[in-house]
């Protein structure tokens, strides 16, 4: 019997994972704005890099994309983990309790699972990313969650390219 035939009134909602190509913009241009998307609507972040050296550069960048924006954030350099909203880290685990994660370097479906969501950046000019990528879309897929790809037209306004969502019991 389903879980949710246990409990009809508790709606158990799937994990999402969103999948951004980067081919148009960089990384530097793609993140701030997603992690100040992200710091309005309330949820927390991390943001998960594969070195620390990685995480200071995103730490500088969020303090010196546009000279008029305060973000607050921090890494495991600044201390206060449990206090940030956003956290940038290469270390494991949900230091900040945040409910979303954001790739910069790939990940697996194991470092995810525990969040509600995920945004998985990607250079689309390095084979190693994007097949890394394409590994985590099939993981996340084959575990029911919902998956959106997008990618940028000529205009670099991001569009939906593919989608994979459950289907209802």
């Amino acid at each position: 019997m389903p879980l949710s035939a246990l409990l009809p009134f508790h709606k158990v909602m799937p994990m999402r994972i969103d999948f951004y190509h980067l081919q148009k913009s960089t990384l530097d241009q793609v993140l701030p704005v997603l992690v100040e998307k992200v710091y309005t609507s309330g949820k927390r972040l991390l943001i998960k890099t594969a070195l620390a050296e990685r995480a200071d550069y995103i730490n500088t960048l969020l303090w010196t994309y546009k000279p008029d924006s305060w973000l607050p954030h921090g890494t495991q350099t600044d201390g206060f983990e449990t206090e940030q909203p956003v956290f940038i880290t290469a270390a494991e685990g949900n230091l900040n309790k945040a409910e979303m994660i954001m790739l910069t370097d790939g990940g697996t479906f194991e470092e995810i699972q525990s969040f509600e969501r995920c945004l998985n950046l990607f250079n689309g000019h390095d084979e190693a990313a994007v097949q890394s990528a394409r590994d985590l879309w099939k993981s996340v897929v084959h575990a029911g969650c919902e998956a959106y790809y997008w990618q940028q037209n000529d205009n670099g306004k991001w569009e939906m390219k593919a989608s994979k969502v459950p289907e209802k019991e």
